[in-house]
């Protein structure tokens, strides 16, 4: 399957989720015991850890399909690295999709920090950090919901450009043999539209 194949597939998926005719249902028994021999999913998403966006769910696959990392405002640490290292490496996913969503609670929490100074402490606080290196090019002067939407697409962007930098991704991507993409989950409507850099 090819990068552009793989993205097709979610974005197919997610429109079958916003018209209510999802084709994903409860795995087989005969499909449970192909799992358990491995896994072989198509696309490899991180996404925020808000409980209102499930990737599964979102772009309407089932188990085994996508290869799912999740943190709040999908930032990217050592430990994201080497989980999406691991997909890579060992799965052979040929998509990696940054999910960001409308009203990112992370985001936001890094627009107050960068509005009235350290708001929050520890393990926290570093995470609002990461994030709030990626709002520099978010109008101050804009309304607080323009703010926010542009900075939850700013974060995303800058997901993206961390991954297609990262060292194992160089040759992949320029090969054509993966796609780094990002996209924005919109909360009211449950549509998924790219994200362009």
């Amino acid at each position: 399957m090819t990068p552009a194949d793989a993205l097709a597939r979610l974005l197919a998926g997610n429109a079958r989720f916003v018209a209510g005719a999802p084709l994903e249902s409860p795995p087989t028994r005969e499909r449970l015991l192909d799992l358990a021999a491995g896994q072989h999913p198509f696309a490899t998403v991180l996404g925020c850890s808000d409980s209102r966006v499930p990737p599964e769910i979102v772009f309407d696959q089932g188990l085994g399909d996508l290869f799912v990392v999740r943190v709040a405002g999908n930032v990217v640490g050592p430990e994201i690295l080497g989980s999406l290292g691991y997909a890579l490496a060992y799965l052979g996913t040929p998509i990696f999709l940054v999910l960001g969503h409308e009203g990112c609670g992370a985001v936001h929490a890094a627009l107050r920090a960068r509005r009235e100074g350290p708001t929050e402490a520890g393990p926290l606080a570093e995470l609002v950090d990461v994030i709030a290196s990626a709002l520099d090019d978010v109008d101050a002067r804009a309304p607080a919901d323009a703010q926010l939407a542009s900075a939850v697409e700013s974060n995303v962007r800058r997901t993206v450009r961390r991954l297609a930098a990262a060292p194992a991704a160089r040759a992949p991507l320029a090969s054509g043999r993966i796609g780094i993409v990002g996209a924005l989950y919109e909360l009211g409507t449950g549509r998924v539209r790219l994200v362009s850099d």
